[in-house]
């Protein structure tokens, strides 16, 4: 079953060079890790030769996955999101009402997902919690350690 995401331009930009990278620099540099290893003589023994053949099996694999995030990918136009609530793509400014300390992210797709840079997966526990929501809503999380309360201070695109 296809799940769709929902991506900048920029986002499935970068989706689509990773991509790119992987199907015309790694796959070609593997290849000739494996013949360069298999050149080397007896394969029952060649660490090398296995090791480069895994590294193959991986690469194919992430090659594989990103091919179906891309193709199930939708890029949205942001100028006709509804800004009065979350939804992906919307930048928000909550407050943890038991500490009172005050947090601003980006909800994005999962492969866009970097919380160094602020930027929440929609399908986190807290991501899921805030879509919807409106500026002064109150959302009671559900984490791992228990239920969080945040209180929606600001939404923007």
């Amino acid at each position: 079953m296809s799940k769709i995401s929902y991506y900048t331009e920029e986002g499935l930009k970068k989706l689509k060079e990773e991509l790119d990278f992987l199907e015309h620099v790694e796959r070609p540099r593997v290849s000739n890790d494996i013949a360069e290893a298999r050149d080397k003589g007896d394969l029952s023994e060649n660490a090398e030769y296995h090791a480069a053949k895994e590294e193959q099996s991986l690469l194919e694999l992430k090659i594989a996955k990103l091919k179906e995030v891309v193709s199930n990918a939708r890029v949205i136009d942001e100028s006709l999101l509804d800004t009065s609530k979350i939804l992906i793509h919307s930048i928000v400014k909550i407050k943890n009402t038991a500490n009172n300390m005050e947090f601003k992210y980006t909800l994005v797709a999962d492969s866009e997902t970097n919380i160094k840079e602020g930027k929440l997966s929609v399908n986190s526990p807290i991501g899921k919690g805030l879509l919807g929501k409106k500026v002064g809503d109150v959302a009671e999380i559900q984490v791992p350690n228990g239920v969080m309360t945040f209180e929606v201070l600001e939404i923007s695109r």
